[in-house]
């Protein structure tokens, strides 16, 4: 007899076993018991309080603090059949009603709130009047006030405890040093709780550090190899985000820009197309990312540094998130460094915090000028000991060149203090290379004894040389004077012949360039390719008519489950890692019709287009374009609809439908306020009048019009 958890994780969501520690969260939830869940990005949090949810009576209330991580699951946990909604500001005032009504009747599993609205009087009230099976409290580090993420709603719900005193709580984040725990603890009273700290470590994602030189050049080498996969590009500011991705546009990459100076609609439509479509990068400020959910972004990239390792783990942590290979790049250079420290010095907050978060920023200029196993060290900072170098990063796999600059340092020391403590990197480099110039003149350093003396450098390597300088504290920024490098305390060692430095060399870029063996590209093999792209124009399809993001339809790890295993029956089919019963049932047939061939989709669906649009464009009906490209009426109006969606056709070329009847569809789709609903909504309204392809045509021309 299966254990009721292990029978409800393989029918309703299609796994075999659990993963981890998430058995042992879930008995201790399950069984009533309070869990404070410290899980990596990916690992399955959303389980952990799922599972108790199906298993326990009465209601699940989750606390979230985005409404597209709650649409997110809510469309998910949907496509499974279990019973959950999302109470937040996007609904109109009767669908709010309605909503409560359901939850009174009980028709409602789970229920997804923010933090705002749960902690209000009325919400608080409500739900006492209610059989509540647990609080799950998501992201919860942003109870902690000194993390990036901080959300001061999240303080009120200690309250929680005193409320409901019978009822479990689950509070799960990806990223919490110490401090953090013991803050979310304090805060919400998770005192007797259980903790469950699984490993920081993601093996899949590969990481590499260059140094920047040309960056957006170098972005483009590395974005080469990952044509048609999906990404973020992370950048500091707003201008750079439209700027970058106005520069990947032009050269042949489609990327969109995401910061919180654009509009809220045209914020969320980028949003909603990263989530939606295939192979999309986001250029984005570090206000995307908290509540994305998808699960095969197969790479991050920056192009900025980040202010903390928290940020990077978190950030890098989007990428590869369904367990196959991913990428983390970064392109980092001194400017990054005087930047940030000149945020950090004009932000607000007491000097404790300041200090705090200089701490924070020292630890992240170290991962990059690091000379051993990058994963190794990240993992340190988080408590956590990798003992053996990963193989895996960058340091790994190229190895560091080292090299003694006790004396190329002290002669840089030196040029500092004798320009007087006041000049950027530039400057102290002309010095040293004997440069004779204007500027040079002018404040007359053709005479101190240490111009000309740096003459076997390069200008590049001094520019690294000041670089690590920098990040390792010998030099710091003078922020309340001229912006340039001034000598620090801990310097005076190497200055006085004390001690040694020895600093990493930095790889020529023909060197740097070489990718990982895990670049994402590698996932399918040559052989299979035609296969895959069957499969994922399947999901694709699928989810259009579903109105869900594809991966809520299956997930890349499934896709590739099922090219490889092959199933030939649903027997076999219910087998496969992530098909559940609900999934097999509705879809199990139509992608068990690709992988034997029997579709169209193995011809590579591509292939149809071009000549579907030709016979559309002659006046051809879909029966008889249907006729003539041996495929049955159903492929043929999915693939019209997806022409009139990139306006390869007009609704008038496609179909050729009466006025009146045209204008009763039309009126049916745009009756209801914001989103067009999917056509499963307004279908009986049609039943044996007009088939579905028909309604997916005049929606996907309806859905071109309000996005031209």
């Amino acid at each position: 007899m299966l254990d009721p958890s292990l029978r409800i994780l393989k029918d309703v969501f299609g796994y075999d076993s659990f993963r981890g520690r998430q058995g042992a969260i879930i008995e201790q939830v399950a069984g009533g018991g309070d869990a404070l869940v410290l899980m990596p990005t990916g690992g399955g949090k959303s389980l952990c309080f799922q599972v108790p949810a199906l298993l326990r009576e009465g209601l699940a209330v989750v606390v979230s603090p985005l409404i597209a991580l709650m649409d997110d699951q809510v469309a998910t946990l949907d496509e499974l059949g279990v019973a959950a909604v999302a109470l937040n500001s996007s609904l109109a005032a009767d669908a709010q009603r309605e909503i409560a009504e359901r939850i009174r009747r009980g028709e409602v599993k789970m229920l997804y709130l923010a933090p705002e609205r749960l902690v209000q009087p009325r919400m608080l009230a409500f739900l006492q009047s209610l059989e509540i099976a647990l609080f799950a409290i998501d992201e919860a580090h942003c109870v902690s006030q000194w993390g990036h993420d901080f959300r001061p709603e999240y303080l009120q719900l200690g309250q929680l405890a005193e409320l409901f005193p019978a009822v479990p709580r689950i509070a799960l984040t990806a990223t919490a040093d110490r401090r953090t725990r013991e803050e979310i603890v304090q805060r919400l009273h998770l005192h007797n709780a259980e903790r469950f700290l699984a490993s920081f470590d993601r093996p899949n994602i590969f990481y590499r550090i260059v140094p920047k030189d040309q960056p957006r050049k170098q972005l483009l080498a590395f974005l080469a190899e990952r044509k048609g996969d999906a990404g973020i590009v992370y950048c500091l500011s707003r201008k750079k985000v439209d700027e970058v991705a106005a520069f990947l546009s032009e050269q042949g990459f489609p990327a969109l820009p995401y910061h919180a100076g654009l509009p809220n609609d045209l914020r969320a439509y980028h949003q909603k197309r990263f989530l939606n479509e295939e192979g999309l990068i986001m250029v984005a400020t570090i206000a995307f990312g908290m509540g994305i959910d998808k699960p095969n972004v197969r790479f991050v990239a920056h192009l900025d540094l980040p202010k903390s390792l928290e940020a990077y783990y978190q950030e890098t942590g989007r990428a590869g998130r369904d367990g196959l290979p991913a990428d983390a790049w970064m392109a980092y250079g001194l400017q990054d460094v005087l930047l940030l420290k000149q945020m950090l010095n004009n932000s607000e907050g007491d000097e404790r915090h300041k200090r705090v978060e200089q701490h924070k920023l020292d630890a992240m200029l170290a991962l990059c000028e690091e000379t051993r196993c990058r994963r190794q060290v990240l993992l340190a900072y988080f408590d956590e000991e990798l003992a053996q170098p990963c193989g895996h990063c960058d340091n790994c796999i190229d190895g560091v060149q080292t090299w003694d600059a006790t004396e190329p340092a002290r002669q840089a020391l030196s040029a500092i203090y004798r320009s007087g403590q006041r000049y950027g990197v530039g400057h102290l480099v002309d010095l040293l290379l004997g440069r004779d110039n204007e500027k040079i003149r002018s404040q007359g350093h053709q005479h101190l004894t240490v111009f000309g003396v740096g003459k076997a450098l390069s200008e590049g390597e001094w520019r690294s040389l000041f670089r690590q300088l920098v990040a390792r504290g010998l030099a710091d920024v003078d922020l309340e004077g001229y912006g340039g490098l001034r000598l620090s305390d801990s310097c005076r060692p190497l200055l006085r012949g004390e001690v040694s430095l020895q600093l990493r060399r930095d790889l020529k870029p023909q060197h740097s360039a070489k990718t990982s063996s895990s670049a994402a590209s590698q996932l399918v093999r040559v052989e299979e390719r035609e296969q895959w792209e069957a499969l994922r124009a399947l999901r694709r399809k699928l989810a259009e008519e579903h109105a869900v993001p594809p991966y809520v339809i299956f997930p890349d790890a499934t896709l590739l489950e099922m090219l490889r295993s092959k199933p030939a029956s649903l027997a076999e089919m219910a087998r496969v890692s992530g098909v559940g019963a609900r999934k097999l049932e509705r879809y199990g047939e139509a992608f068990l019709e690709v992988l034997a061939g029997a579709a169209e989709a193995p011809r590579a669906v591509a292939d149809l287009r071009h000549e579907l649009v030709s016979l559309a464009r002659a006046g051809m009906t879909p029966a008889q374009i249907a006729s003539q490209l041996k495929c049955s009426e159903k492929n043929v109006y999915s693939l019209l609809a997806e022409a009139i969606g990139r306006q390869q056709l007009s609704l008038g070329q496609a179909l050729d439908l009466p006025e009146d009847l045209l204008g009763e569809i039309q009126d049916a789709f745009l009756d209801g306020e914001g989103e067009l609903p999917a056509v499963t909504a307004i279908s009986s309204l049609f039943a044996g009048r007009v088939e579905d392809g028909v309604l997916h045509c005049v929606r996907a021309a309806l859905q071109a019009e309000f996005e031209a």
